[in-house]
């Protein structure tokens, strides 16, 4: 399910809730109308707003750290590629097939991360399928056996001086850092937020809104100020959920620093 719908769905439930109570009002006895059970009924209600605002409050700020620190790491990986690539133009002619296989790589990393964005142009790229998945855009097989490729050819060098050893040494270990960036962007993908946690807000909001069915009056005002009301607990799940998956959703961290990568390494 994807982060939009699964807003519309607490949307929805959030006014069938609130309906369920306005239809079971009128079926009560009338002394659990009274005064007192009303007022018992406003102090829960208050209680629980309290504890769901907080945890409202607690899953955004968490679900903005995870898409901080990924759009972070995105521009921590893109000047990765470019510095390892500036270390194999230095070492010189022998590592050109490989400085052509990490530029591919680059290239095909961003058309599968930002399919919704045109991809860079040429047809020297594999065409990698997007998967639906956030981590999967990252973990594909085929992107990682290109920059496995490449990571072998470095360790395959037979440096012909110091100078050249030591760019050799430097190179394997800027892969080493690579691919090692590449799976700390693989698992901030999967995003942070329990959905155990996440089902017991939905059940702590259901029941606000069903106590709103109960005592909220009978006119269109009441009505509108409801459905406002789930709508913004709605685009707050939206956002939270979005900010959690960086790299799916209306919310995608930037293609930029990876772009900007490639075009530094067809220079």
């Amino acid at each position: 399910m994807t982060e939009i719908q699964s807003a519309v769905l607490v949307f929805v439930l959030l006014l069938a809730s609130t309906g369920i109570g306005v239809v079971v009002r009128p079926l009560l006895p009338e002394e659990h109308k009274a005064q007192e059970t009303v007022q018992l009924v406003q102090l829960v209600v208050g209680m629980l707003v309290t504890f769901a605002a907080l945890v409202l409050g607690l899953l955004t700020a968490s679900a903005k750290t995870v898409f901080d620190t990924t759009d972070n790491d995105v521009r921590s990986y893109a000047a990765a590629i470019i510095e390892l690539d500036h270390t194999m133009r230095d070492y010189g002619a022998d590592l050109d097939t490989t400085r052509a296989l990490l530029r591919a790589y680059t290239a095909a990393a961003v058309a599968s991360t930002w399919p919704a964005e045109a991809p860079p142009p040429g047809d020297y790229y594999p065409k990698v399928e997007a998967s639906p998945h956030a981590s999967g855009k990252l973990a594909s097989r085929p992107l990682g056996e290109m920059l496995e490729r490449a990571q072998r050819q470095v360790r395959l060098l037979e440096p012909a001086d110091a100078y050249h050893h030591k760019l050799a040494d430097d190179a394997a270990t800027r892969f080493e850092q690579l691919i090692a960036l590449r799976w700390k962007l693989i698992e901030e993908a999967h995003g942070s937020i329990s959905y155990p946690f996440d089902r017991i807000l939905v059940g702590w909001l259901l029941i606000i809104f069903l106590c709103f069915g109960l005592i909220a009056p009978r006119n269109a005002l009441s009505l509108v100020t409801i459905t406002l009301g789930a709508l913004s607990i709605a685009s707050a799940v939206l956002v939270i959920l979005d900010l959690d998956t960086p790299f799916s959703g209306p919310i995608m961290i930037h293609s930029q620093p990876m772009r900007e990568a490639l075009g530094y390494q067809s220079r």
